[in-house]
């Protein structure tokens, strides 16, 4: 028996490939075509800044689990920033 077949997986219509080399730049170009970056930041007009120094990249070394972790946490704060006003 195959190993896939002892999964209980939901059924769906999603392909199992993102394919993210090939939609990542049409969702790149839709965003573009409707200024979604541009209406944000007029959204944003007359609000008090919201500034999150970052420092270098690997001032602890080599790149680790612990740098993106950072990383990602740096983004979530900045977009619930954005999201908040």
């Amino acid at each position: 028996m195959e190993y896939k077949l002892t999964l209980n997986l939901p059924q769906t219509d999603f392909p199992m490939k993102a394919n993210l080399a090939q939609r990542e730049p049409e969702w790149l170009r839709k965003w573009e075509q409707n200024r979604l970056y541009e209406s944000i930041r007029e959204a944003s007009t007359g609000r008090p800044q919201f500034i999150l120094h970052d420092g270098p990249p690997y001032a602890n070394g080599h790149i680790h689990m612990g740098t993106a972790f950072n990383k990602i946490l740096k983004d979530i704060i900045i977009k619930s920033q954005q999201m908040y006003g």
